[in-house]
């Protein structure tokens, strides 16, 4: 068995461990949402904070942790007799980003349940994590149906497995810890309200913390037992501390003081709902216990707010994530108490270990956590192939400002597809309508339930069926084929050339732009940036599921210059091209943002239609977004559209509450 890394001994990231350690104190606060920079500690925090959690009780042979103090009188290994019990350590379950739905919830024995009437039931990784850490790792990467019993598991506090009317149901409460790296897309709104607190983690910059970092990384990895044991007093204490603030938790005060500052908080902020106020107050308590006081002080509120309200603010994925500190303070300021109850001052020396103040710290450290690695800077995304003049006499505009984003009509892949889960093209997907029935590859997920009696109704007399129960073998079983939708590559095109200059067309062009890449985020899908001007074209963001960051580049994007429309078709097939060899069941759709117009180089306009025809050879679906305006119109961007095979639409077209008659999607080329 590994070895984990001590917590104790992380250095620096003192939001991530004070977070880690609240939930510990008192898992009611919701769970930890860690988001932050490749090689920043995330993993190993997580995986040490288990080490640390008190032993549970658990009811003998119990496959789903029932507390023998009060075993679950549902559990499908129940009933239980009340009882002593066994002590075992808490659990942590990571849920692989990859992982089926069966290997969550559990999987039912369909044959014996249709054939014998058995609920034979075989648990998930949800009852493994029952009372106690549920991680998962890259939880933004998650596929939408697990996110989705994720979530019905979080607010029930139990799991329900369903096959055909045959359904299980067992306890699960646990602790969801989940880390992130934003540059790979965001999470869903519904599953970034379920996490009670949010950090955001960095590796430090300064030198000295560095070098502690490392020093004891490679300790660690020379003699994972031996680090460990140098360790032991200090994870020793700590673990003490979390049972004396769980102990002490239930003494702890909230008084209306402390309500109002968190009500006011919370309205002052605009976060929906009230779960915000909840988790709050919660932190708050635990920030006391943890600190060794029994009563609340406004500086448990700020840390609290500090912790649990980040996430919440953010109305789409463009906004940027934190917390206005000075506008906190005057909220707490205004709602203070003004008066205080004499038994109401703490002993500043409170605290089990004598540290007193609110928002009690986590163990000192003197520099970083330890780290696989360092993200270092983000490289700015180059201009491509010969570089750009600047400045007076070059034709290069400085970056425009979007327009407001709006609403925008449905574009779609025609066909059917088999790719990830999304809400944009049609897809065979796990879930979704029933349109039909095959013979099962591998284990049974969906059952048909007509096809499968009907497979089993010719054999029953030759089966030797005597009674009322259908003699069902595993050949009759059928597995049902559903449709539903899947998440698309959106990869946009951009003419950044002088045609496109215009300070009030450009600041258009990219709100369109940014509205499609708002709709993309909504609809789970990759986006990609190819932008082209000058002589050249540049990949600005390779495909990601980060539409923020297409976002950030689309508002640094400069304009001026020729307009080499083939250069940027060509890098963008280019980018398809490779595309398909990492994901080949993702299909893409192409945006190309233009007038249409082409220069430079000989026959530029006649080479543009050469490489749209590449894609229309490739039946890669493409839509033109024309961008010409005034009184006399070329109609180069529609007859561009003809070579791609594609359907071109105007801006003004794009909107979905224009009355212009847009085709939703780009079947057109399909018929």
């Amino acid at each position: 068995m590994t070895t984990p890394f001590p917590f104790t001994a992380l250095v620096g990231q003192d939001d991530l461990r004070l977070a880690l350690l609240l939930n510990a104190v008192s898992p009611a606060v919701g769970g930890v949402l860690v988001r932050g920079e490749k090689g920043t500690a995330k993993s190993t925090a997580v995986r040490a904070l288990s080490a640390l959690l008190p032993e549970v009780a658990v009811v003998s042979g119990c496959r789903f942790s029932c507390d023998p103090a009060a075993p679950d009188p549902a559990c499908p290994d129940g009933p239980h007799e009340t009882g002593p019990g066994a002590q075992r350590p808490a659990r942590m379950v990571e849920l692989p980003v990859g992982a089926s739905e069966d290997r969550l919830v559990g999987a039912l024995d369909i044959e014996r349940a249709l054939s014998e009437g058995v609920k034979a039931f075989e648990p998930g990784l949800l009852a493994d994590a029952h009372r106690g850490i549920l991680y998962v790792d890259e939880v933004n990467l998650l596929h939408d149906h697990l996110v989705d019993l994720l979530l019905d598991a979080a607010a029930m506090g139990a799991s329900y497995v369903e096959r055909e009317g045959v359904s299980v149901r067992h306890a699960a409460r646990f602790l969801l810890v989940g880390t992130m790296n934003p540059e790979e897309g965001e999470l869903r709104p519904q599953l970034l309200d379920r996490f009670g607190l949010t950090v955001e983690v960095a590796a430090s910059r300064e030198p000295d913390q560095r070098v502690e970092v490392v020093r004891r990384r490679l300790a660690y990895d020379d003699d994972p037992a031996g680090f460990t044991v140098r360790w032991a007093d200090e994870e020793s204490a700590v673990r003490q501390r979390i049972v004396a603030a769980r102990e002490l938790l239930p003494s702890v005060r909230l008084g209306d003081g402390a309500l109002r500052q968190i009500a006011a908080t919370c309205a002052a902020f605009e976060v929906d709902g009230m779960r915000a106020d909840i988790v709050m107050a919660r932190t708050a308590t635990a920030l006391a216990a943890w600190a060794g006081r029994t009563d609340v002080l406004a500086e448990d509120v700020r840390q609290a707010a500090l912790l649990a309200l980040p996430h919440r603010r953010r109305r789409n994925p463009f906004d940027a994530p934190g917390l206005d500190e000075n506008k906190l303070d005057e909220t707490l300021e205004e709602f203070a108490e003004q008066e205080q109850e004499p038994d109401d001052d703490p002993d500043p020396d409170g605290g089990p270990d004598g540290s007193g103040g609110g928002g009690g710290q986590p163990p000192e450290s003197d520099s970083d956590g330890p780290q696989d690695g360092d993200a270092g800077a983000q490289p700015e995304a180059g201009d491509g192939g010969e570089p750009q003049p600047s400045g007076p006499g070059s034709g290069e505009q400085q970056p425009v400002r979007a327009s407001e984003p709006f609403r925008t009509k449905v574009l779609s892949v025609p066909g059917i597809g088999e790719g990830a889960a999304g809400r944009r093209s049609r897809a065979r997907t796990e879930h979704g309508r029933t349109t039909g029935a095959k013979r099962p590859q591998g284990a049974l997920t969906k059952l048909h339930l007509a096809a499968t009696i009907q497979a089993a109704a010719p054999h029953q007399l030759a089966r030797g069926r005597s009674g009322r129960g259908l003699v069902v073998r595993r050949d009759d079983l059928r597995q049902a084929t559903r449709e539903g939708r899947e998440g698309n590559l959106v990869l946009f095109v951009v003419d950044a050339s002088g045609s496109m200059a215009a300070r009030q067309r450009m600041s258009a062009v990219k709100g369109a732009v940014l509205s499609l890449l708002l709709d993309a985020y909504q609809r789970r899908d990759k986006v990609g940036l190819v932008t082209f001007r000058g002589s050249a074209a540049d990949v600005a963001l390779p495909p990601t599921s980060s539409v923020d960051a297409a976002a950030v580049r689309l508002e640094s994007l400069p304009t001026g210059g020729r307009t080499p429309l083939a250069a940027g078709l060509l890098k963008a097939h280019d980018v398809l091209r490779v595309e398909r060899l990492r994901d080949p069941a993702r299909r893409a759709l192409v945006v190309l943002v233009t007038d249409g117009r082409a220069t430079g180089g000989p026959e530029p306009v006649a080479l543009a239609g050469r490489a749209a025809r590449l894609f229309a050879a490739d039946g890669v679906a493409s839509v033109v977004v024309d961008c010409e305006t005034g009184p006399v119109r070329l109609g180069l961007a529609g007859q561009l559209a003809g070579e791609l095979e594609g359907t071109a639409v105007t801006l003004d077209e794009l909107r979905a509450d224009s009355i212009a008659g847009l085709v939703k999607d780009v079947q057109r080329r399909a018929a």
